[in-house]
């Protein structure tokens, strides 16, 4: 069944809608038009009339197939009646509160991955700040064992990476030189 509805509910409107492009054809492209976006609310729609009316209603499948088939027809002109009479009218009555809708939707979008890609970073920086201090800390406890077994050579001093904990968001590397 699903496969039906997929050839005739899309593979074959998307072909008429090239069609309709290529040719230019301003009359076709208007009747695919106002098709896929009846369709588009049909497939809206049938994500929750699948969960509560499939087991439900006898022969539900079959109705789905033929509303399709009904909406793609010439002879019957489906698409473009449901279009007319009720999904144009609806789209106008409300055209301004659903773009405002579209709108904050963006712009609350834009401002949620802003503030997720500030976090993901703010969290990558600590966890290499974190990382470069333990290693440093590693590196320090090794000197200090080294430095027991023997004095440095003041003619040749010993230099080494110490990482400095008082600043968080970035990594300086102080160069100190012991005697």
């Amino acid at each position: 069944m699903i496969s039906v509805s997929l050839v005739f509910g899309t593979l074959y409107p998307a072909y008429a809608s090239y069609k309709a492009v290529r040719t230019k054809n301003v009359k076709e492209y208007v009747k695919w038009m106002m098709y896929w976006i009846v369709f588009a609310l049909f497939t809206c729609a049938e994500t929750f009339t699948d969960v509560f009316f499939s087991f439900w209603f006898p022969f539900y499948y079959e109705i789905k197939i033929i509303l399709v088939l009904w909406l793609l027809s010439p002879a019957t002109k489906g698409s473009s009646i449901l279009y007319r009479r009720f999904v144009h009218p609806a789209l106008c009555k409300r055209e301004s509160e659903i773009d405002e809708a579209l709108a904050r939707a963006t712009e609350q979008g834009y401002s949620a991955v802003l503030q997720l890609g500030s976090k993901g970073v703010n969290y990558a920086t600590t966890v290499l700040m974190q990382t470069a201090i333990k290693e440093q800390s590693k590196k320090q406890q090794q000197q200090s064992r080294e430095g027991a077994l023997g004095a440095p050579n003041s003619k040749n001093p010993v230099t080494s990476r110490q990482v400095c904990p008082f600043q968080a968001t970035k990594i300086v590397v102080c160069w100190m030189t012991s005697n």
